[in-house]
């Protein structure tokens, strides 16, 4: 922080630091406080968003009710750079610093190297805000530049101080120092020395050893469901469950993250960014450790899906399930649009959003269930569909080709039998599975560093040889046409997992292409079809 004086030796320009966020990701912002003469006027400048502009009311009442006195002079809030876009209430805190410093009612070193976050209450509170995560991150990693003359080279930044409220999310990011505070008077009195800095309370483990209350145990009967699931979590493939209402498919999607291993650091590290980012609860250590699971009404449009925005861009519900589940229930009930949206995410794991002076790029590197009705009437029995050809098309059309050829997995659910619903035996519990799913994710990850559903078309060649016998069973497929090049890959790639379920299988056999092969099926019958052929 650096000062410039009037010619009677007053300071009358100050400069401290804060942070904005955009979607997920931080930026540096130097709030800029100059008072001189001129009418009572209060002006912020650098692209504030209305709720940011809002801060000069609440700064003022906050200085105020805290003690201070409000200078009644013209003053003037530049947020740098202000090219950049700021958004929420996060700058309030660093604004209210730096309004005092220039009025000389605090000290002109007192803030030198402290970043300020936290929005300010009426009464001089300082309460939480959202993306702190990574606002704190943004800071950690700014280094000061030599040509900025209010951030010299010889103040580096020592010390963050945040709102009590959000002390878990941002010791993830290990910043250089940390301090928290509850009001802005507590936090004037710790700059000047009156008072020392409350000590940052301790947070509570990480929750590793939670555990999910939905088990598979609970679902009866469904052994070619349970196998997709299976094979989705151990190779990430994405699932497609098809079936008429009732048969089960929402009670397996919810419990897929349960049979997915915990999250890697850097993907927990992203997920708590992101939903930091989103005003999201966060765990108790503040660190996303446990795979996500989104579960969007199917009324959701494609901004909230995929993420962006007019006046402020957030995170969709892409991002939000990164390392985990996005389960789109009543599949067909999606606007077609939508569900296109989701093909690029899909392909790379990421999601490009550019607006006209905005260009980010979010992970979304998610599993992506979906649940759906074999037709518009919901099948039932084998052959009671009561559909006609016209509303039979018209339901096919809502799921495009290329939509449909992402998923790896297609699944039909049958209704479970009357003996399964009333018998005593259970099924296999979450432990089970998750301990396979393991063991599968392991061979895969010692033999090629990836999950078999990112294996490329080169690494398929090295690490997931078919014998010539499962070849052949490829070819025909491809000659009749019911098998693109994507679903040739996607096929052997679910034919890879289903080897590493066996154990470490060095040439994928034709059994298990054939099984890949059944394990892929059209999403609704035509006319007069039963509902035990669709797959």
């Amino acid at each position: 922080m650096l000062g410039q004086f009037d010619p009677r030796g007053h300071v009358m320009l100050s400069a401290v630091r804060s942070a904005s966020v955009v979607a997920a990701t931080g930026t540096p912002v130097t709030v800029e406080a100059h008072i001189g003469l001129g009418l009572p006027v209060f002006t912020i400048l650098g692209r504030p968003d209305d709720v940011c502009r809002e801060s000069r009311d609440r700064v003022r009442a906050a200085i105020l009710t805290s003690g201070f006195h409000w200078p009644s002079r013209r003053i003037t809030i530049n947020l740098a750079p202000a090219t950049h876009k700021k958004v929420g209430s996060a700058l309030d805190l660093a604004i209210a610093i730096a309004v005092l410093v220039s009025d000389e009612q605090l000290p002109l070193q007192c803030a030198q190297g402290v970043a300020f976050l936290g929005e300010l209450g009426l009464d001089g509170r300082v309460r939480g805000v959202a993306g702190v995560a990574p606002m704190v991150l943004a800071l950690r990693d700014d280094a000061p530049s030599e040509d900025d003359s209010l951030m010299p080279e010889h103040s580096p930044l020592h010390s963050v101080v945040i709102p009590t409220k959000n002390i878990a999310e941002a010791r993830i990011v290990r910043p250089p120092g940390l301090r928290c505070a509850q009001t802005l008077r507590q936090v004037a009195e710790c700059l000047v020395g009156l008072t020392p800095w409350p000590d940052v309370p301790e947070v509570r483990l990480d929750d590793r050893c939670a555990t999910d209350a939905l088990d598979l145990c609970d679902v009866r009967g469904q052994a070619a469901a349970r196998l997709g699931l299976e094979l989705s979590a151990s190779g990430g493939h994405h699932l497609l469950l098809v079936g008429p209402p009732g048969s089960g498919k929402t009670m397996l999607a919810q419990r897929l993250p349960g049979i997915l291993p915990l999250l890697d650091e850097q993907t927990a590290l992203e997920a708590t960014l992101i939903r930091s980012a989103s005003g999201e609860p966060l765990p108790p250590s503040g660190l996303v450790t446990r795979p996500p699971i989104r579960m969007p009404h199917h009324g959701a449009s494609a901004v909230s899906i995929v993420g962006g925005g007019s006046s402020s861009l957030r995170p969709g519900e892409v991002s939000m399930a990164h390392g985990g589940v996005l389960f789109l229930d009543e599949l067909g009930e999606f606007a077609p649009s939508v569900l296109d949206a989701l093909r690029q995410p899909l392909e790379e794991g990421v999601i490009r959003v550019s607006r006209a002076h905005t260009r980010l790029t979010l992970p979304a590197r998610f599993t992506l269930v979906g649940a759906t009705n074999p037709c518009p009437c919901g099948g039932g029995a084998p052959g009671s569909c009561e559909c006609d050809e016209v509303a039979l098309t018209k339901y096919r059309r809502r799921f495009s080709g290329p939509f449909l050829d992402r998923f790896d997995v297609r699944v039909l659910v049958h209704r479970p039998g009357v003996e399964e619903l009333l018998g005593d035996e259970l099924g296999e519990s979450t432990d089970c599975v998750a301990e396979r799913v393991m063991r599968s994710r392991s061979i895969a990850l010692e033999r090629q560093g990836v999950l078999n559903a990112r294996l490329s078309g080169e690494q398929l060649d090295l690490f997931a040889p078919v014998s010539p016998k499962g070849m052949e069973l490829l070819r025909q497929e491809l000659e009749h046409g019911r098998l693109t090049g994507r679903g040739l890959h996607r096929v052997r790639r679910v034919a890879r997992t289903l080897a590493d379920r066996q154990g470490s299988i060095d040439v994928v056999s034709d059994a298990h292409i054939a099984a890949a092969l059944a394990l892929r099926a059209r999403v609704a019958p035509r006319r007069g079809d039963d509902l035990r052929s669709v797959v």
